[in-house]
Order: structure tokens, then sequence, then C-alpha cells
């Protein structure tokens, strides 16, 4: 996992141009839903409340990486490799996705805080929308999902 500022995004060769344009050009006031970048990438664009770490779950991606980027509020990301790790949900093609048991050993974790972002690639098992310092958070984010 790559954690940077988003002034960093031209750095990194796997985020297109159209990618990184539309990430710099993004505002709070953006309406929440689906926006379509070309024919391999798309934009979520989610409103929800951070939740407590046991209500998370830890999943991964096949077909997709993810570059998680909070436009309002804060929010903790936990990450680890997906090697050796339990699935507790198999993995789902049509929605690119599955659920892994939270293992035993520490987590890494990133603040995500709005315009800094997250690149995530489909050996990292990832879990999003954590409570940061054990606090509720209102947070707009955006998921930028990139076909491999």
């Amino acid at each position: 996992m790559i954690y940077d500022k988003l002034n960093n995004i031209n750095k990194y060769n796997v985020i297109s141009e159209k990618v990184s344009d539309f990430l710099l050009g993004l505002t709070p006031e953006i309406a929440a839903g689906r926006y379509v970048i070309d024919e391999n990438t798309y934009v979520n664009i989610d409103v929800y409340n951070t939740k407590d770490f046991n209500n998370c779950k830890l999943e991964a991606h096949k077909k997709y990486i993810d570059i998680q980027m909070l436009l309002t509020g804060n929010e903790r990301l936990d990450y680890i490799n997906t090697d050796g790790l339990k699935v507790s949900e198999e993995y789902d093609e049509n929605r690119d996705i599955m659920f892994f048991e939270t293992p035993d050993i520490p987590l890494n974790s990133v603040q995500l805080t709005p315009y800094n972002f997250a690149l995530i690639y489909p050996h990292e098992a990832h879990m999003p929308q954590i409570n940061y310092n054990n606090k509720t958070h209102s947070v707009k984010k955006a998921v930028v999902k990139i076909k491999i």
C-alpha cells in the first residue's frame, strides 16, 4: 500500500492522467454517486459515518486497484498482505470482493485525512471505515477503481 499527499499523485505510473486530473479537481461539494473515467476506471463518491473496528470487515479485490481519498472527515484504514489470511466470505466476482477473518496479529494502520490517498493493490487486504481516535466521523470519500 502507498499512502501519500494528493499533490504527489502524478509520481505513480499506475495512476493515469485522467484519474489524477479528476482527483485533483475534486471538492467536498461533489455529489455522491458513481463517475466513469474510462472503460477501465470509475470513481465512487461515498458518504457515511465511520464505525467501531469490530464492525468493520477486512476485504480485498482481484480485478481492481483501489485509490481511497477522503474529501471530508477522518478515518482509520487498516491493511495487511493477504498471504496466510483465512477467507470468511468467498470471492464474489460480480462485486470483485472477498472478505477475511481479522488475524490475531496487529494490522498496519494509516489515518486517512482529506486530500491524502491510499493506493491499495489486490494482494493487500484492507479494512476501511474505522473510527479514528475511537470517535465516529462523518466522511465523504472518493474510491477510485482501476481495472488491472
